[in-house]
């Protein structure tokens, strides 16, 4: 029998420990980055491709790039980017539509939210023009985000005031 020493058999059993513990590390990163790709395939996260259209919003509060256009409640588009107009202070709001969704020239898009504490998403009410919005055209017809907590501390005052 061969004459094993004690730090000998140690590193062995610490290096067959090591593989077992790499391996299911590597088991767990796997899974976790399944669980991200299955999550982001079903928000719809990705870019949508079509129309690109624009529209002016006096207050975008709460509105980020990447929040949903929907028309109806269903997610037609992606807000693509916001910029701020220096010659009339407005928030211009750039979004990109789907392709096969058929918008008319006369309708609205407003700055809403999905509730209290929801995310924020612009809804656009289509209008009855027979002629439709093309790539590059602006929504006229606005209203932008309303902020609530202001609301709420103008309702708090005027009833303090009202004692």
């Amino acid at each position: 029998m061969k004459d094993v020493k004690a730090s000998e058999w140690f590193w062995e059993g610490e290096m067959e420990n090591n593989f077992v513990e790499t391996l299911v590390g590597a088991l767990v990163i796997a899974v976790a980055g399944g669980f991200l790709a299955y999550g982001y395939s079903m928000t719809d996260a990705g870019n949508v491709q079509g129309l690109n259209i624009t529209a002016e919003f006096d207050r975008v509060d709460g509105l980020a790039n990447g929040a949903d256009v929907r028309l109806s409640g269903i997610k037609v588009g992606t807000v693509t980017s916001q910029t701020l107009n220096p010659a009339n202070y407005a928030a211009v709001v750039a979004v990109a539509l789907s392709s096969d969704i058929k918008i008319p020239v006369d309708s609205s898009a407003k700055i809403t939210s999905e509730g209290l504490l929801g995310g924020t998403y612009v809804s656009v009410t289509p209008g009855g023009s027979e002629d439709f919005l093309t790539d590059g055209d602006e929504i006229q017809f606005t209203q932008g985000s309303i902020d609530l907590i202001g609301l709420v501390g103008q309702a708090i005052f005027s009833a303090q005031d009202s004692k």
